[in-house]
């Protein structure tokens, strides 16, 4: 059976360092800010604190979806090698990147009509996506084919559950979720919206909170009810967040203990410039595996 290679892109928001140790390549983003186009490096040349300073500066940033060529340029020295390809893309319902993906899987079986590339659309986002990617690797170790995953993959993916909330609604406004006014009165009464990823793999704000603590405790809520086995998930949890690393350790914490059969600690993990240029600073996402699938 031919050998085959997990790719992924930068916005799956785990670091670098944790990708390598899965031996995962992967493609990297753009984001725009003070007029410079920059590659999501997952903080490889920058820092966190660097990246959300400069938007609390003032700085706009903007984003683009990796490109059919630069995925095209990942993929080359994999098929040069012998490999054949898994590639897990970001949601659809959030960026281009999936298109992007289609395209470029079509152009490189020209110069590859031998090499199998495969492309999934994950429908997840920040460290939901990295925690599928993470589960894809370790489904792959134990020694599934390409084919054996992908429809591993297609089948489960809904059961990866997304949950974040937001201190910051600023960055709601821009993006059109939340009306200028609503994110006036929200900020003053210290409103939080929590919000999950549907089915099409969107960003749907699902109730609004009064109050950090009570957000925290919404989140944990939705994993105890949600999670696989209840208080008896025994999968791993990701928890990433935006420049609020106190609010994601306290969620961390309330998780470690009201979960004791964890697969290992609760990795956190920063928010990456991506996902960050649309949230801002203020926000806190946990991800885990569900029994049942997301639905619109």
């Amino acid at each position: 059976m031919k050998d085959y290679k997990i790719t992924c892109c930068s916005t799956c928001d785990i670091t670098a360092e944790h990708l390598a140790a899965l031996g995962i390549k992967f493609a990297k983003y753009h984001y725009i800010i003070d007029g410079v186009d920059h590659k999501d490096d997952l903080f490889v040349s920058s820092t966190p604190e660097q990246f959300y300073d400069a938007i609390d500066a003032g700085a706009m940033p903007t984003t683009a979806q990796v490109t059919p060529e630069e995925l095209i340029e990942l993929w080359t020295p994999i098929l040069e090698e012998g490999y054949d390809i898994l590639h897990i893309e970001f949601s659809s319902g959030l960026s281009g990147g999936y298109t992007s993906a289609l395209l470029a899987q079509e152009e490189i079986k020209k110069s590859y009509p031998d090499g199998k590339v495969v492309v999934i659309d994950s429908l997840a986002a920040s460290s939901g996506y990295g925690l599928l990617v993470d589960k894809a690797a370790e489904l792959k170790a134990g020694g599934m084919s390409i084919d054996e995953l992908a429809a591993w993959l297609e089948e489960n993916k809904l059961r990866l559950r997304h949950w974040f909330f937001s201190t910051n609604l600023q960055h709601f406004k821009r993006g059109g979720r939340i009306s200028g006014p609503a994110a006036a009165i929200g900020t003053a009464l210290k409103i939080c919206p929590v919000m999950d990823v549907n089915s099409e793999g969107k960003l749907i704000i699902r109730k609004k909170v009064l109050g950090k603590k009570k957000a925290i405790k919404a989140l944990y809520d939705q994993m105890f009810v949600q999670a696989e086995g209840g208080g008896d998930y025994n999968g791993k949890c990701y928890i990433c967040h935006s420049r609020v690393t106190d609010d994601a350790k306290e969620l961390a914490a309330m998780v470690e203990d009201g979960f004791p059969k964890l697969n290992g600690k609760v990795e956190i993990n920063n928010i990456g410039t991506v996902i960050g240029s649309h949230t801002g600073p203020g926000t806190v996402a946990i991800f885990f595996f569900s029994t049942t699938k997301r639905t619109l």
